[in-house]
Order: structure tokens, then C-alpha cells, then sequence
């Protein structure tokens, strides 16, 4: 009686698996037909040069500070090469400290990148979302992913379809 209820149970499932639909979407594919997110980026990109700029010319600074002091220090006194010293590591710490404001976890990029790319994922997925609603699909995967995606068809692919969605036709 178990086995038969094993069976049972086993069959149950696989006739359940089966019943399930699944999907494919390639976010780079849909990424890259999005104005807005090009645009993101662009601006992303020039924020983080411009901040780059920023943080490298304290960085050369500090490093000019630290080449004249080595150039210097056999005129200074005690006291003259303690407060050259304490001038270059504060400025070190400063470019350190500007470095990390701007680019740290928590910094100014990260807060930049998910203003401008946070309301793009999220019209995104409602749009994914409508389509997998719509055509019944359980799960949908991101292909452009590193989720060990071997093979999918493109028959199941509805990236093109969520363009439209989106209001991006092909």
C-alpha cells in the first residue's frame, strides 16, 4: 500500500511539474532597447569621472606634499617636519575619505545608480510581470544571467514581448 501511495504521490508531482509554464527574458536584450536606461548610464558614467577627477587630483596633492617634504627634510626643524607630516597624512586622509563619500557602499554612486536605474527595474519587472500574468507562466528566468541556463528555447523567449510592453516595438 505505501509503494502504491509512493506512486501515487510521484506521479501527482510530475503531472504538476509538467502543468507548469515557464519563461525566458534577456534583461541585456531589454536593457539595451530602453532610452532611458542608455541614458542612465551615460550620466552614471560622467558623475563618476567627474568625481574620479575629484578624488584623483587630492590623491596627487597629497603625493606633491609628500615629494617636496622628501625634497625638504634636511632643512626643517623637529616641529616644521612634524606639521608637514601631519599636513600629508591629513591630506591623504581626506582624498581617503572623499574616495569613499563618493564611492563607497554606501556612497553617493551607489545612491545616484539607484535613483536613476530603480524606477527602470521596476517598469520593467510590472511589465514582465503583465506579460507572465497574462500568457499563465509560473516563472520567468533572466537568460543574460549567470543562472546556469544551458539551453532555452527561443520559443519560450518573451523579451520581445515585454518591449512592447514597455512601448519599445522592434
Amino acid at each position: 500500500m505505501k509503494k502504491l501511495t509512493l506512486v501515487f504521490a510521484m506521479l501527482l508531482s510530475a503531472v504538476a511539474v509538467s502543468a507548469q509554464k515557464f519563461a525566458l527574458v534577456d534583461m541585456d536584450y531589454v536593457l539595451k532597447h530602453i532610452p532611458a536606461y542608455e541614458r542612465a548610464n551615460e550620466q552614471l558614467s560622467q558623475v563618476s569621472k567627474k568625481w574620479q577627477a575629484e578624488v584623483d587630483a587630492m590623491t596627487t596633492e597629497a603625493q606633491t606634499m609628500y615629494k617636496n617634504y622628501q625634497n625638504e627634510v634636511v632643512f626643517l626643524s623637529k616641529e616644521q617636519k612634524q606639521a608637514r607630516q601631519d599636513a600629508i597624512v591629513k591630506k591623504e586622509q581626506e582624498a581617503a575619505e572623499l574616495k569613499r563619500k563618493y564611492f563607497g557602499p554606501e556612497g553617493e554612486l551607489y545612491k545616484k545608480r539607484a535613483s536613476l536605474m530603480t524606477p527602470i527595474q521596476e517598469e520593467i519587472y510590472n511589465a514582465v510581470k503583465d506579460v507572465a500574468d497574462l500568457r499563465g507562466y509560473q516563472l520567468v528566468l533572466d537568460r543574460a544571467s549567470d543562472s546556469g541556463i544551458i539551453f532555452g528555447s527561443p520559443k519560450i523567449d518573451i523579451s520581445d514581448e515585454v518591449l512592447r510592453k514597455l512601448g519599445y516595438s522592434n
